[in-house]
């Protein structure tokens, strides 16, 4: 299935590997590498985590959950490389690849949990190997290529993919596993979606390199910069970078390149650094993920507007289910966080925990 990657250092880096056009029309020829039930189920998929991502910002807006990091504008950058990966497949996310891991298996009801404060939203199924997300920058990226390490060591048929911004390859660990991956040619795909924005730096100002994925020729490895809002595009790329890892050709970096429309998270006001109005709409209008792929469905006469509605019904029913498991458990406690913490908890700890579950000593407010 080798198309793209071998060649990808012959291409220039400042190109974008495409296949469905924003149009909707195919600018790449398939070759009947991808089916008509994968492609329904993409669109259905990226419905879904859409539909879960809008929830959960009113829910938060609500008071219903805790800061919250939305997603909407990067589905098929999500979607299309987590369809990509076997059951058997490590997940590594950060805090905002909670559409990848409901793809991957996770329920919407642990997600949300999450969201919620529950340390059980870390917590994934038995069969499937899903990390918690991981809030510190880049940090995943290490434990990505220690567990292909070991996938590799073991003989087994396994990769890992560590998801990661534009922001975490400025941290040193994007560094170390990239160089580590490279010498002992792990299984391991690095999936970067560059949003353009760390937070509120963009691009421009974290690096002099033009691109991410220029940055693999320092480690000697594969690097492929793909329209990271054309699902199929997502999908063929990943697919490629597993069949390379699984023959022990090792890792690959991918940079797709896409935009998310809201805040960094709730508590951001993307207003204050870039032209929210003029870029939200102009990659809404023009780059839609979502509205690409039903437009070519609907010119295959695989899609219409019963079907539209059908699944917006069934996608909103199976959010609002998980959201009643959700909220069925318990509130979480403040004194929570120091659990899981230590294997033997320190004397700091406890002492502090002391501090904040004992009565409050001030007059009038409660303990």
């Amino acid at each position: 299935m080798v198309f793209f990657i071998e060649k990808a250092r012959d291409v220039s880096m400042s190109s974008l590997y495409q296949v469905l056009s924003p149009a909707g029309e195919l600018v790449s020829d398939l070759k009947g590498l991808l089916d008509e039930a994968t492609m329904i189920k993409m669109y259905e998929n990226m419905v879904l985590v859409r539909q879960f991502d809008r929830k959960s910002i009113n829910l938060q807006r609500q008071g219903r959950m805790g800061t919250y990091a939305p997603f909407e504008g990067q589905e098929a950058s999500q979607v299309g490389s987590a369809m990509a990966l076997a059951p058997g497949d490590w997940l590594f996310p950060t805090y905002r690849d909670h559409a990848a891991a409901i793809v991957h298996g996770q329920s919407m009801a642990r997600v949300f949990l999450y969201w919620m404060g529950h340390m059980e939203g870390s917590i994934s199924p038995k069969h499937l190997n899903i990390m918690p997300p991981c809030v510190p920058i880049a940090t995943q990226m290490v434990h990505a290529v220690g567990t292909a390490w070991a996938s590799k060591l073991q003989n087994e048929q396994h990769v890992s993919i560590a998801y990661f911004g534009d922001g975490a390859s400025s941290e040193g660990d994007f560094h170390e596993a990239l160089n580590f991956a490279g010498v002992f040619q792990t299984p391991t795909i690095f999936f970067c979606q560059n949003n353009g924005f760390a937070i509120s730096v963009p691009f421009s100002q974290q690096s002099a390199s033009k691109t991410i994925a220029q940055r693999s020729a320092a480690y000697d490895i594969p690097g492929v910069r793909i329209d990271g809002n054309d699902i199929f595009a997502v999908w063929l790329t990943m697919k490629e970078a597993m069949q390379r890892a699984l023959e022990g050709k090792g890792p690959t970096l991918i940079e797709a390149v896409t935009f998310r429309y809201g805040a960094h998270t709730t508590a951001d006001d993307p207003k204050k650094y870039r032209d929210q109005e003029i870029l939200s709409e102009e990659w809404r209008q023009e780059r839609d993920p979502l509205q690409r792929l039903r437009v070519f469905l609907e010119n295959q006469g695989l899609w219409n507007e019963t079907k539209e509605d059908e699944l917006m019904a069934h996608v909103n029913e199976q959010i609002d289910a998980a959201l009643v498991e959700a909220e069925s458990y318990p509130k979480s406690k403040p004194e929570d966080m120091f659990k899981h913490v230590y294997a033997e908890p320190s004397w700091m700890a406890t002492e502090q925990e002391s501090e904040l579950v004992k009565p409050s000593k001030q007059e009038g407010i409660p303990a």
